[in-house]
């Protein structure tokens, strides 16, 4: 039979029970907005967080663990080699936390193809004083210029520059709970104390904010200059080195390398954020889950109506198959009702669901753990919208086809005679 006549039968047995159709309609609409809105809001809240924690950290971090020798003395002298050995109170070994030849390794690193860039730092325990009072803290020394490039360092500066920084030998940028603590301003000087004993007045240049209150009441940063001159060290102390990838997913692989070549302590991101990583995975599926059960339980709404309208039309699919109607014909009718419902709810769910969002990325979201943040993070991405205009037309496809298979098989001759 002929499409176009199918496709009218249909459109007329829809608008026959445009009630029934409408809230079918409807059923697949709610389930597309709702996949719609809870996949771009949970998408862009996990890609705020991976650019608050994954992208300001380094994919590789390198440093030196000062740890207890492996074997004690008593364990090396030969007259206590088959003696039980009860040592308490273990020191670490007499060294520094400095990395070592830190220089021609960077150097090799910068090299390397799979390598984006390579910054040190050095941290060093300090005291704020403010008055009598001292508080403890720790003084990153970074370059300002290259923590900027490589991991974003101005997206958590609530007040001045890394430019000032880097223009500014004795600058000193203060975590937002330091600086309430110590009530100073922009280019206020303070004093801090050494782990040596040593005292150094710096001006304040800027703020920054991590989202963290237990880094914002401790941390500062500095120069590496600067820092290497608290820790009372030479200009080859370096502490760690980070490391950025072009591709994130190589980091355990050079880690692992970095680490067994260089005789190294070598973390690759995701080993150290694993409970964030686990954290973000589980949102994710969450989200999907949700949102693809929103879309199931939409079409079963369907079938349940075009089962209803089977019980209904039966004189009428009675009268097609006796007009010489076969049942592959029926069946494509109730297909294409289904259809019907199918691309209406999907476009308009489509709709309902980018205007939703759109309106959410627009609200007004501010808080003092993301001061960088304005509004609610919303990920516009296109394949979002294909996979619910596909899920839409597959789903009502096959919450058509069994009704329409059981039309298909109706005999017009029993229908006649139970009347």
């Amino acid at each position: 039979m002929n499409n176009a006549v199918l496709i009218q039968i249909a459109k007329t047995h829809l608008l026959t029970r445009k009630k029934q159709s409408a809230i079918a309609s409807l059923g697949v609409t709610f389930g597309i907005g709702t996949f719609i809105v809870l996949v771009s809001f949970m998408t862009g809240l996990n890609g705020l967080l991976d650019g608050l924690i994954l992208n300001r950290t380094p994919h590789i971090r390198i440093y030196n663990e000062v740890q207890p020798s492996e074997k004690q003395p008593i364990q090396l002298h030969p007259d206590f080699k088959r003696a039980v050995h009860m040592v308490h109170s273990i020191k670490p070994k007499q060294e520094k936390a400095s990395v070592y030849n830190n220089q021609p390794l960077m150097n090799l690193l910068k090299k390397n193809s799979l390598v984006m860039g390579v910054t040190p730092q050095v941290s060093a325990r300090i005291f704020y004083q403010s008055g009598s009072v001292l508080l403890n803290g720790n003084a990153i020394g970074i370059n300002a210029i290259e923590e900027d490039r490589l991991f974003n360092f101005k997206q958590y500066i609530v007040d001045g520059l890394p430019l000032d920084l880097a223009n500014n030998e004795n600058g000193i940028v203060l975590g937002m709970g330091v600086a309430k603590k110590l009530s100073v301003g922009i280019g206020d000087r303070i004093q801090i104390l050494s782990s040596t004993g040593a005292t150094y007045r710096l001006k304040v240049v800027g703020f920054f904010q991590s989202g963290l209150a237990d880094i914002d009441k401790l941390q500062s940063y500095v120069n590496i200059k600067m820092a290497q001159r608290i820790a009372g060290e030479g200009n080859n102390y370096i502490t760690d080195i980070s490391v950025k990838l072009f591709d994130i997913e190589k980091a355990k692989g050079l880690s692992d390398e970095i680490a067994q070549t260089y005789g190294v302590n070598s973390i690759d991101v995701k080993a150290a954020n694993a409970q964030f990583e686990t954290g973000n995975t589980i949102r994710n599926i969450i989200t999907y889950a949700v949102s693809i059960t929103l879309l199931i339980v939409a079409g079963f709404g369907i079938y349940n109506i075009l089962n209803m309208v089977i019980y209904e039309k039966m004189n009428d699919i009675a009268i097609l198959k006796a007009t010489g109607f076969s049942g592959s014909d029926v069946k494509r009718i109730f297909i294409y009702q289904a259809m019907f419902i199918g691309i209406v709810g999907g476009i308009i769910g489509l709709g309902m669901g980018g205007i939703l969002s759109f309106l959410i990325s627009k609200a007004p979201f501010e808080t003092e753990a993301i001061p960088t943040v304005k509004t609610f993070p919303v990920n516009f991405q296109p394949l979002f919208y294909v996979i619910g205009a596909v899920f839409a037309i597959v789903t009502t496809f096959f919450a058509g086809y069994l009704p329409a298979r059981k039309a298909s098989k109706i005999d017009p001759v029993e229908i006649i005679r139970g009347q």
